[in-house]
C-alpha cells in the first residue's frame, strides 16, 4: 500500500495538445497513489492529444476547461512537457495567469522537460535554480534562472526535471514538496 501523503490535496495538471504522454501519465499515477485528487485542465473541453516522442499517442479526458478553473481550488500544479504543449500554453494569457497564481500564493509547482517554458512567460523563474530539457537552458538563463544539469532540482516548492528518464526522481520530490504545501519563497519571487 502506497503512503497516502497527499490525502485531501487537489492537484491541477495544466496541459493542451502535444504533451509528452509519460510526463502526464506517470506523475498523475504517482499523485493518485499518494492520495491526491487530480484535474486535467486544458484550454478546451475536448480530450487532449498526447505524444510519445514525435508520434501521436493516447488522448486524455479533460476534467475542467481553463476558463472555468480557479487556482484557489488547488493545492499544487503539475506542468508536463512535450514540445508543443508548453509552447502553445505560453501564448494563452489565461494559462500564464493560472500558473502565476500558484507562485503568488506560495503553492508548490512541478514542471518537467519543456514545462518550464510556461514559467518563463509567467515571469516566475528569476533568481531560482531549476532544470529542464537542455534546449531551454539559454531561455531560462535569459529569464534570470540558474539552470542546473541534474535529474531533479528543488527550489522553495518548485520541482523541475529534464526528461522522461528523470520521472522516478521527479515524482518522489514532487510528492514531497506537494505534501509540504505552501512555501514562502515562490510568493516573493512571483511578485518581483
Amino acid at each position: 500500500m502506497q503512503d497516502q501523503k497527499l490525502n485531501g490535496k487537489a492537484v491541477a495538471i495544466l496541459v493542451t495538445d502535444g504533451f509528452e504522454q509519460v510526463e502526464l501519465e506517470q506523475p498523475r499515477e504517482a499523485l493518485r497513489l499518494a492520495g491526491a485528487d487530480t484535474d486535467v485542465i486544458a484550454p478546451h473541453k475536448n480530450p487532449v492529444q498526447g505524444f510519445e516522442k514525435h508520434a501521436p499517442g493516447r488522448t486524455v479526458e479533460v476534467d475542467r476547461e481553463l476558463k472555468g478553473a480557479d487556482p484557489s481550488d488547488y493545492d499544487a500544479l503539475l506542468l508536463p512537457g512535450g514540445v508543443m504543449n508548453p509552447d502553445t500554453l505560453r501564448t494563452i494569457p489565461e494559462a500564464v495567469e493560472f500558473a502565476k497564481a500558484f507562485f503568488e500564493a506560495g503553492k508548490p509547482v512541478a514542471a518537467i522537460c519543456h514545462g518550464p517554458q510556461l514559467l518563463i512567460e509567467a515571469n516566475v523563474v528569476r533568481g531560482r535554480k531549476l532544470t529542464s530539457f537542455p534546449s531551454l537552458k539559454t531561455d531560462l538563463a535569459n529569464a534570470g534562472a540558474k539552470w542546473l544539469d541534474q535529474a531533479v532540482v528543488v527550489d522553495q516548492g518548485l520541482v523541475t526535471s529534464r526528461r522522461p528518464d528523470d520521472i522516478p526522481q521527479f515524482n518522489a520530490k514532487m510528492i514531497e514538496e506537494f505534501a509540504e504545501g505552501v512555501h514562502a519563497g515562490p510568493r516573493a519571487a512571483a511578485r518581483s
